[in-house]
């Protein structure tokens, strides 16, 4: 059955070794023989992007449990983790399978990421922390944050000077992600990967696109290689990766040593399964019909009441829906049931009234899914951003005013 749990004996997990010291990870070449990142194995080089409302714990649970890789935690803030903010410790729950704890961290103030790096560590058993240099999402780029940081080169490396001496006292890696710039005139993603390095951070993922590009058109797999040729630490390619056809051809053409998986694996946790497959020199492509799918959502919805309770959990999974059903001959009625679920029995009412052996619409292959929309006119920054490359002295202080993720 496609929902089994698999023998985790069968699924290696990402293991930490011995420490490196400042947290430096070397390349592995083309990604198939796995990832180092510092002193985290991934026998399988992927990784699950953060994604905020969606990577729970509950659903890098049910990822996991298709494949191997490593997956990170959605996003919370430094300040949020620094004041001990309710919401935001709430959101740093792990499984006991969890063997590597992987968090993403917002911030802008190199004090504050350095104080909240070493309460996740000590605080929290973090093993693997990853900064977000590459939102493009209006409120948190109108004041500096985000893919609109890395144009201030000076306070980029006063953030990562800081963070990775904080982590490297634990032995504990950091990594950052990023985009190719604010816009095709001011790309910043040579730069941050020469900073990056510099300051001793163990790999760099890169999305293929701009802030002003947000999700829309295709990513630029052109830039995953010339960051893979400017530097010397791993590089993790981000974009347009719908199949696990597409993470191959992505390492082949550009050498990353492994990929990011974000929106693909919405309403689709096994695409873990193939990509793991994929990687192993095994060509496989799951196509579960709905009877199967079901099972999957049941599950899902599982861990998500294990988090918190049925009402809760069941609402949680509500987002999830129209990503599982994506394709499938479904009716409205039953649509809007599954779009409304608070309880088991919603919930099993619901599928209850689906056709279990739909096959699985071959059509929806290669496409993309989630959010997509259209390119900005312009990426909304903060005044005079532009004017000059350093950033040291700017009190940044609300840029973390408002964002989710804590």
């Amino acid at each position: 059955m496609l929902t089994e749990v698999r023998d985790r004996s069968s699924l290696p997990e990402p293991v930490e070794g011995p420490s490196t010291g400042s947290g430096h990870g070397r390349s592995t070449g083309s990604g198939r023989g796995g990832l180092t990142i510092g002193s985290i194995t991934v026998p399988t080089p992927v990784v699950l992007a953060p994604m905020a409302g969606v990577t729970n714990a509950a659903y890098r649970q049910l990822c996991r449990e298709q494949g191997a890789g490593l997956y990170v935690c959605e996003m919370i803030t430094s300040r949020g983790v620094v004041a001990r903010d309710r919401k935001t410790l709430q959101m740093l729950q792990f499984d006991p399978g969890e063997t590597v704890r992987s968090v993403q961290l917002y911030g802008v103030d190199p004090v504050i990421m350095a104080r909240a790096t070493e309460i996740l560590i000590t605080e929290h058993g973090v093993g693997h922390v990853d900064l977000n240099f590459g939102c493009p999402v209006p409120k948190v780029t109108r004041k500096g944050g985000g893919a609109a940081l890395p144009w201030k080169r000076d306070r980029l490396r006063m953030i990562l000077d800081a963070t990775v001496a904080a982590a490297g006292r634990h032995g504990v890696p950091v990594t950052i992600k990023t985009r190719i710039g604010i816009d095709r005139d001011h790309q910043t993603y040579l730069d941050a990967g020469r900073i990056a390095e510099e300051s001793g951070v163990a790999a760099i993922a890169l999305h293929g696109r701009t802030a002003q590009q947000a999700y829309a058109g295709e990513a630029d797999w052109s830039t995953i290689a010339a960051l893979k040729e400017h530097v010397s630490i791993p590089v993790l390619g981000n974009g347009d990766i719908w199949e696990a056809s597409d993470a191959l051809a992505m390492v082949e053409r550009t050498g990353a040593d492994g990929v990011v998986i974000g929106r693909g694996c919405l309403g689709r946790p096994w695409l873990f399964r193939d990509l793991a497959d994929a990687f192993a020199g095994r060509a496989t492509r799951t196509l579960p019909s709905l009877g199967e799918v079901a099972a999957m959502v049941r599950r899902h919805a599982e861990l998500l009441v294990g988090l918190s309770d049925e009402r809760y959990g069941l609402t949680e999974l509500r987002k999830h829906m129209a990503w599982y059903l994506k394709g499938f001959p479904v009716g409205s009625d039953t649509r809007r049931a599954l779009g409304l679920v608070s309880s088991f029995a919603d919930l099993d009412d619901a599928l209850a009234r689906l056709d279990p052996d739909a096959p699985f619409p071959v059509t929806e292959l290669g496409s993309p899914r989630g959010r997509q929309g259209s390119p900005r006119d312009k990426v909304a920054l903060p005044e005079h951003w532009l004017d000059d490359t350093s950033g040291v002295d700017l009190d940044m202080a609300d840029a973390e005013q408002g964002v989710s993720g804590g």
